[in-house]
């Protein structure tokens, strides 16, 4: 008897089921935010040099990289007073969400960034680049670049 290994669905298998049911739905938002989500991973797919199974961590960012994008335009929107638009770009947002990691919180961060100072053996605030390369491969999708950056600046003056 042949068993088979439990099998864990790619991303775009779960994109094109969930499509599905947000068709049947008729859940608009839902289904313009899956389908961004699937032209973005076909995109990823065709690129030159690109394999045709992309891993976890480029997924990751092809996910960070739509959420950026309508948070930006969310941003833009509300400053705008596009309220329609605003509540289109924040439902989509919050479907793209769905699929990234669940983030650090502050408390975590900090712990994880003393980890990498230790690591890497940081003094001073000059050590900045080569703590902020190991802590963006090892916490990648799961902080905000901007923030991550901030703590480890924060982290680096308080060592002096």
């Amino acid at each position: 008897m042949h068993l088979l290994k439990p099998y864990a669905m790619s991303l775009e298998n779960r994109i094109n089921d969930m499509i599905k049911e947000a068709m049947r739905s008729k859940d608009k938002d839902r289904l313009n935010a899956l389908r961004s989500i699937k032209s973005a991973i076909l995109l990823a797919k065709t690129e030159k040099g690109a394999s045709e199974i992309l891993s976890e961590e480029m997924e990751i960012k092809i996910l960070q990289k739509l959420h950026k994008q309508r948070k930006e335009s969310y941003d833009q929107f509300v400053q705008n007073n596009r309220v329609e638009l605003a509540e289109e770009e924040l439902a989509q947002m919050k479907v793209i969400e769905e699929f990234l990691p669940k983030p650090m919180s502050m408390e975590e961060l900090e712990v994880e960034v003393k980890k990498i100072l230790l690591e890497v053996g940081a003094t001073s605030p000059s050590d900045f680049g080569k703590v902020m390369g190991t802590a963006t491969k090892k916490l990648a999708g799961r902080v905000d670049s901007k923030i991550l950056s901030e703590k480890i600046k924060e982290m680096l003056q308080s060592i002096q």
